[in-house]
């Protein structure tokens, strides 16, 4: 009994099958779409009704300006000054104190118990960067800068300040160290003012500390120029590589 049930059932289903599905072929066999296909699709779907939720929650904030950003900042930079740069900076202190004022908005102040120049924010400063620029143009002066190269610092974005000692190229000591100084001064300072007018730099010669201030690519030249005449190399040698560089990065450029 069973038999002739399953019997009378199994062509009625496929009749059905064959009236309701469209993709049979001629041949009699039947076209069923993959599974995998439509999971993907219906994930697809969920997908994009997900995004689109979100899309109308994710809240949109303006960008703020740099005076909100500072505005409860209470931030202060402190630039130790040495001894020897004190007469100095009471010289030129206006010099230093109007482009910070006026153009940067800071606030600043030379703490005489400390003997450090201290900058701050003010509710009129509109730069975020604003003290890291004030920080590096009161810096290039105290280490011996002009001011007037050192607010090359606040015009310009791309000009850096590079530090190192003659021990650090070459462990020299007494007499030796002081001919490896002599040779980056050269006569009269001819030497040190050749490098910086071909590689564009400014440098300073601080007994045994060497600061270069200019682009990264120049200090680069200058660096190895001076490390050269460390080491020993002749300065009508070094003066040919120096160019030779100088002008192979002028025609990339």
């Amino acid at each position: 009994m069973a038999a002739s049930a399953e019997e009378t059932t199994l062509p009625e289903t496929s009749e059905q099958m064959e009236e309701s599905d469209p993709s049979k072929d001629t041949d009699g066999f039947i076209q069923v779409t993959k599974k995998k296909g439509r999971k993907r699709k219906v994930e697809e779907e969920k997908m994009d009704v997900v995004s689109g939720k979100e899309s109308k929650k994710r809240p949109q904030f303006p960008p703020l300006q740099g005076n909100k950003l500072l505005e409860n900042s209470k931030e202060v930079r402190k630039i130790a000054v040495p001894p020897n740069r004190y007469t100095p900076l009471k010289e030129n202190w206006m010099k230093i104190f109007t482009p910070v004022v006026e153009h940067l908005k800071l606030q600043i102040r030379f703490n005489i118990r400390a003997r450090t120049v201290e900058l701050r924010a003010s509710k009129d400063t509109k730069e975020i960067n604003a003290l890291q620029k004030g920080q590096d143009f009161v810096k290039a002066f105290i280490l011996g800068f002009d001011v007037e190269d050192a607010l090359a610092l606040l015009r310009l974005d791309e000009l850096y300040i590079e530090s190192f000692e003659v021990t650090d190229v070459k462990s020299l000591k007494g007499d030796h160290l002081s001919r490896a100084i002599g040779r980056i001064a050269g006569s009269g300072g001819k030497t040190k003012f050749t490098i910086e007018n071909v590689t564009k730099t400014r440098i300073i010669l601080a007994n045994s500390k060497v600061h270069i201030l200019g682009s990264f690519q120049n200090i680069k030249i200058a660096r190895t120029a001076i490390c050269n005449l460390i080491l020993g190399s002749p300065p009508s040698k070094v003066y040919g590589n120096m160019r030779a560089v100088a002008t192979r990065s002028a025609e990339r450029f």
